[in-house]
């Protein structure tokens, strides 16, 4: 896994020694070359997963579709053209406090919530089964995934994030199984009535961990099948739900906390535990997760503060720098055109620190792989939710990816592991086992 960052030294090395010599530059290298050719040839065989995609039930109706090349990171034209085979698009509901909603935990707000997680569940089976199933097809185990793939398919998949949409009804934890959920997380940015979310290190915490209706969850998720993914938990959520689960369990879109300290992440404590439970962390490529960037300068900062004002660009999220890519592709051509030329004379007179790359991406990646081994790391984007890097910043540039891990010097065997293969391991193993716990019921 080494040998080509030696490589890459030492070649360094000799290009320093022949400039000293006053010899030209060669032209990029036959190993340049041959790592290139190499990487497609393994990204063209490798079942590559994607696990956190969110979703607007706007975009999967019959005259708006992923079959269009729509303004979205991900798309059937990008999937085809970067390579990327499957994908699990997330039933996202959030919830806001019960200061800002008093009807947030009431049965108004669950039936609320409720549709709207039914509204996402049925546009991506009308994406697979009634506008394209020539080109996409929903998969409900890892054996169907790999014989869509197969079959030369792209591969839907169901992800919950958020299990506050199933209200306080334990019963709804089947029915999202059965309207094809293969994963759900139990709370997103701020507590739900299952857990605690990573936001109580900021706001101060209402459960300490699960809730007794949660731990209820996690038993029911074991018992039906349905993956449990702890990304957004608290830790005290996270530990609990490994200490209970009789299975193995996912973060389907998390980062390594050591390298970017935000309680979005997971600390090595975390991290060593999901490997005790045989799970997996899948890395995501979301910038301000997985680099923590030096603040700008007071005239960069008044700067860009302007020029977003002047085309109309809403204020970042907080703990961002930058405005979201969904605000950047409403822009008209001309104020794209604008903004881009003026923000580029910015960066030469105020150069900030760079954003996120899929180098700082893959250090994550590495850092988990060393940690807790090659089997317990997979890979996301969370693209339309605020993911992607410089260098995969959709569907379309997905083999980057895949180059920088042979640049790195992992095996076909290990990038087919990180692309898809820990974590349909864990999908069967999951629903293994919830077949032996119906059998004792």
């Amino acid at each position: 896994m080494y040998g080509h960052r030696i490589f890459t030294a030492l070649a360094v090395t000799a290009a320093a020694w022949a400039a000293a010599c006053g010899i030209p530059p060669l032209e990029p290298s036959s190993f340049e070359e041959g790592l290139m050719k190499r990487a497609r040839e393994i990204h063209k065989r490798a079942l590559t997963v994607d696990t956190h995609v969110d979703i607007s039930p706007a975009n999967f109706t019959a005259e708006r579709n992923y079959t269009q090349r729509l303004d979205t990171q991900l798309n059937l034209p990008k999937m085809f053209e970067g390579g990327l085979d499957a994908v699990f698009f997330s039933v996202f509901v959030g919830q806001t406090r019960e200061a800002q909603n008093p009807e947030a935990f009431k049965p108004s707000g669950y039936e609320r919530a409720y549709k709207a997680a039914v509204e996402k569940f049925d546009a991506i089976h009308r994406l697979a089964e009634q506008i394209v199933p020539d080109q996409i097809e929903l998969a409900p185990t890892a054996a169907e995934v790999r014989r869509i793939h197969a079959a030369g398919k792209k591969v839907a998949l169901i992800g919950v994030e958020n299990g506050y949409s199933i209200g306080e009804e334990i019963g709804r934890v089947k029915e999202f199984y059965d309207r094809g959920a293969r994963y759900m997380s139990l709370s997103h940015n701020g507590h739900s009535q299952l857990a605690d979310s990573h936001t109580g290190e900021r706001d101060g915490w209402k459960w300490n961990g699960l809730s007794p209706l949660g731990k209820q969850a996690i038993a029911e998720m074991n018992r039906v099948g349905l993956m449990i993914d702890v990304s957004h938990a608290s830790k005290a959520s996270m530990m609990q739900s490994v200490a209970l689960s009789k299975a193995p369990v996912i973060a389907s879109h998390s980062a390594a906390r050591a390298l970017c300290d935000v309680s979005r992440n997971m600390d090595d404590e975390q991290l060593l535990a999901l490997k005790k439970n045989g799970g997996v962390i899948q890395v995501f490529a979301y910038r301000s997760f997985i680099k923590t960037q030096k603040p700008d300068s007071p005239e960069r900062a008044a700067a860009v503060a302007a020029l977003r004002k002047e085309v109309g660009l809403p204020e970042p999220a907080a703990g961002q720098r930058e405005p979201g890519r969904n605000a950047l592709v409403k822009l008209t051509p001309a104020l794209r055109a604008n903004y881009d030329k003026k923000l580029a004379e910015i960066d030469k007179r105020y150069p900030g620190d760079p954003s996120a790359t899929v180098k700082d991406f893959a250090d994550h990646i590495d850092y988990a792989v060393k940690l807790i081994g090659i089997d317990h790391v997979g890979i996301a984007s969370d693209f339309e939710g605020g993911g992607g890097v410089t260098g995969w910043d959709d569907a379309g540039e997905t083999f980057s990816v895949t180059l920088e891990l042979v640049r790195r010097g992992y095996t076909e065997e290990q990038i087919a592991k990180l692309w898809g293969g820990n974590l349909l391991r864990v999908m069967d193993e999951v629903q293994r086992i919830a077949r032996e716990l119906q059998k004792r019921n």
